[in-house]
């Protein structure tokens, strides 16, 4: 088997294994261009030349290199429908959806964005400024900090990758801008122990999700005029949405979500995740394939046979990790707290009392480590891996007994395991 490790494979044999392969339907995958140019020519409500004045100030934000998203395609589009509103080029600004990510390098803003690069600017969570508030689930009023670029601009459109995501259901539509453009504020609220606790607050639910909820009425609050979003499945992209930011996200979801289910009813010793770039750089966003694994709607683990046999319970992830724990500041945060702790346990119990923005990972990689083993194989950064409650080995093989029942998810970003 091949399994996703940086822009290329590892190869995988485990002959001494009873060994299943978690294939999800896939789909077609489109053209991007082809697929947001039908988007839109047909948007969710009026199209975004008809949104502006020519005079607009117009902030677009985009996402960074965490997302494979084809934002210079995008933009080429959203840069087209402002023209010929009249809007000029040096009334839009680009802003990058960092969140609380490092910022991208000059090399990969051009890759990203392409003619569009020379307007982007990488936002920076300490210099957002309170816009809003929004009411979240507990009747709590949450300041909203916005990128004063974004905050300044007349009109604001944010592209997306629509994928699934541990806390949102599934990432994109206002998520890009209020997140990814916004401050500590909303990200301590909204990735706090309360919110994570709370039950609709799961992976590829978007539905009576309060975390997205949340974030949709954000999104409301600071004027998100128009969104371009897209999703992907394991072959490539499956579609684009585009206008009122709800919209685009219930869209897209159901698309992805008919594409990437895989039911199932067995358990199984261990798990062999997939990641690939851009997620494999850092242990942060490679981490995403335990948690997806197990905190997701069906846990295909034997956690009781666990407590019997230390060769059951384990997730195994192949990663590249040239950027070690990774080098923002929730990338900091998150290193920090499993580096310094005792155990998973201890971790777990800690956080329950609340954690600054960017450590929620932590968080949620504590409550899995408290179940399962991780094993993180073939790394530049094994000893990165190590001080994090985490093993490293060498390679899947090394990782995994012999005789166990092994799941194989190619793509476990990508891949939703739901019960049959």
């Amino acid at each position: 088997m091949r399994v996703p490790y940086g822009d290329t494979a590892v190869e995988v044999s485990l002959p001494d294994c009873d060994v299943t392969v978690a294939e999800p339907p896939g789909g077609d995958p489109v053209d991007p261009r082809d697929a947001a140019e039908s988007a839109m020519a047909d948007p969710h409500g009026p199209p975004l030349r008809e949104r502006v004045d020519a005079d607009d100030e117009v902030a677009i934000v985009v996402t960074d290199v965490t997302r494979a998203t084809p934002d210079d395609v995008l933009l080429d589009l959203l840069v087209a429908d402002l023209r010929e509103a009249g809007v000029e080029r040096d009334r839009i600004a680009v802003v990058v959806g960092l969140g609380l990510h490092r910022p991208m390098t000059d090399d990969e803003l051009r890759t990203a964005l392409g003619e569009y690069a020379d307007l982007a600017e990488n936002h920076d969570a300490e210099a957002a400024e309170v816009v809003a508030e929004v009411e979240g689930p507990d009747g709590e009023r949450v300041p909203v900090e916005l990128n004063p670029t974004v905050a300044d601009a007349d009109a604001v459109v944010s592209t997306g990758m629509v994928e699934p995501h541990q806390y949102a259901g599934f990432s994109g539509g206002a998520k890009t801008p209020v997140i990814g453009a916004g401050g500590e504020s909303l990200i301590r609220y909204t990735h706090g122990p309360a919110m994570l606790a709370e039950s609709g607050v799961r992976l590829g639910r978007t539905e009576g999700n309060p975390f997205r909820e949340t974030l949709n009425r954000a999104g409301d609050r600071i004027g998100l005029d128009f969104c371009l979003n897209v999703t992907h499945g394991p072959a490539g992209i499956l579609g684009a949405s585009a206008g009122d930011h709800r919209a685009v996200v219930r869209d897209l979801a159901e698309l992805c979500r008919r594409n990437i289910s895989v039911p199932l009813s067995e358990r199984y010793d261990a798990v062999v995740a997939g990641v690939g770039a851009p997620k494999d750089a850092n242990l942060y966003q490679t981490t995403r394939a335990a948690t997806y694994i197990a905190l997701g709607d069906f846990d295909p683990l034997r956690s009781e046979a666990r407590r019997a046999s230390n060769a059951s319970g384990r997730i195994v992830v192949p990663a590249r990790l040239q950027e070690g724990a990774g080098e923002g500041t929730g990338e900091r945060r998150f290193y920090d707290r499993l580096s310094g702790a005792e155990s998973a346990e201890q971790l777990y119990e800690e956080m329950r009392r609340g954690y600054e923005p960017g450590a929620q990972r932590a968080f949620v990689v504590a409550r899995v480590l408290r179940e399962y083993d991780v094993f993180v194989t073939n790394s530049e950064s094994p000893a990165v891996v190590e001080d994090c409650l985490m093993h490293a080995r060498e390679s899947v093989e090394d990782a995994i007994e012999p005789g166990s029942d092994v799941l194989v998810v190619p793509d476990a970003l990508d891949t939703l395991l739901v019960s049959k």
